[in-house]
């Protein structure tokens, strides 16, 4: 049996992944009478006179919405919204495991961007966060931007940022390793998607000059003057690198750099180029199934460091690493936003929790415990520094929180 038909068949065993399970139990009449009525009608009455309080008597404070349009999941693309529940609910279950924070996936039967933003907006009463998930390019720019204007609910797009998060982290520990400065490093990315932006904007934010970035597509290097091809938002990557315009292909583009993000398609960074980049290049082949380059290729071809987004090889490059502990410390501190500052400290605290640094080890294990702990208290550290925390715990504080949940 393999990977897909086991998947099948769990899936079906126990129609799905997720149930509601209550805090509580309900036992006898009095335990009736504090869970519901008449009792219920107090914290009612409180939250009624102060709606912060819902934070306090509800479950909200620890509750996300993993929000989807079906529009571009996985490697399937716009597979329609009962389709990616599945996705949705995995995402629910990681949640879980790795933060232990409730989330609840919610599909949405519609791809007009403005909907799906006031569906989202009428969710706020009840949820304290949204992870918007597999939504395709360019509505998930408008939609994340409006939301983020529009409500005080934690929005984070983890196709997006999680990837930047986890993908500067790993570059962080192996730009340790060639002993190479990112603000000094000539970067490729190939691939113009959510993702892509998302990383280069979070990489200009860590100090990597513009100038330094050349960004691909599948007609080859987005610049300003370039004739076709260029969609709203490559414009707008056309404005964040490649400052003089250089025009060419991927093999042309990654001549002399010092690190190539493929977060685009297999099999398209061939040997040949991986020589013709500078000493020990940096591959971060990101593609899945199919990686843009083999492992063992890229490494016969000078490549210092690899990493992929597949779990068999080493260097995941995998979300699984930011977003819980994102959420967790935005929700710990009840941030109106998740903001450039909280991402970047977020990925510090994953490339710092390996003590020992190695070609093939530089992103930590999602299943090392604490993990997901460091990026919350990091997260809600800069929430906090950033001023766009609601409420004011110390570390001390914080950490007792973490040290008491189950995850």
């Amino acid at each position: 049996m393999d990977i897909y038909e086991e998947a099948l068949k769990m899936h079906r065993q126990h129609q799905g992944k997720i149930s509601v399970e209550s805090k509580v139990d309900i036992k006898d009449s009095k335990d009736l009478s504090l869970a519901y009525s008449p009792g219920v009608a107090e914290p009612c009455r409180e939250i009624a006179s102060d709606k912060d309080k819902s934070y306090e008597y509800t479950a909200r404070g620890n509750l996300v919405a993993v929000v989807s349009s079906g529009t571009a999941v996985l490697g399937l693309g716009n597979i329609g919204p009962e389709a990616a529940l599945p996705v949705m609910e995995g995402k629910a279950v990681l949640f879980k495991k790795f933060a232990g924070v409730d989330a609840f996936p919610l599909c949405v039967k519609s791809t007009d961007p403005d909907e799906i933003v006031n569906f989202v907006k009428m969710l706020e009463p009840t949820f304290a966060g949204i992870n918007l998930e597999d939504i395709a390019a360019p509505d998930c720019f408008y939609i994340e931007e409006r939301l983020k204007q529009e409500t005080e609910m934690a929005i984070f797009h983890d196709d997006q940022h999680g990837t930047a998060i986890v993908a500067y982290a790993g570059l962080l520990n192996a730009l340790k390793i060639v002993s190479k400065k990112l603000n000094n490093c000539q970067l490729v990315v190939n691939g113009a998607g959510a993702s892509a932006t998302a990383t280069v904007k979070l990489l200009i934010q860590a100090g990597l000059k513009e100038e330094n970035i050349i960004i691909c597509d599948s007609l080859g290097i987005i610049h300003e003057d370039r004739q076709g091809g260029l969609t709203e938002a490559k414009k707008e990557l056309a404005q964040l690198s490649n400052p003089n315009n250089i025009d060419g292909n991927l093999a042309a583009a990654v001549q002399g750099a010092d690190i190539f993000l493929g977060l685009s398609v297999g099999e398209v960074l061939k040997p040949e180029m991986v020589e013709s980049m500078a000493k020990d290049p940096v591959i971060f082949a990101l593609a899945n199934p199919t990686p843009e380059i083999d492992p063992e290729l890229a490494f016969q071809a000078g490549a210092k460091i690899v990493a992929t987004g597949r779990s068999d090889y080493p260097n995941q490059i995998n979300n699984v690493l930011a977003f819980p502990g994102v959420l967790k410390g935005a929700l710990l501190v009840r941030a109106k936003e998740i903001n450039e500052e909280m991402k970047l400290a977020a990925a510090r605290a994953i490339a710092g929790f390996i003590e020992e640094i190695k070609p093939e080890k530089i992103v930590p294990d999602p299943f090392k415990p604490g993990v997901a702990g460091e990026v919350a208290l990091a997260t809600a550290e800069a929430a906090l520094e950033t001023g766009v925390a609601r409420i004011q715990l110390t570390r001390d504080k914080m950490l007792e929180i973490l040290e008491e949940d189950t995850f």
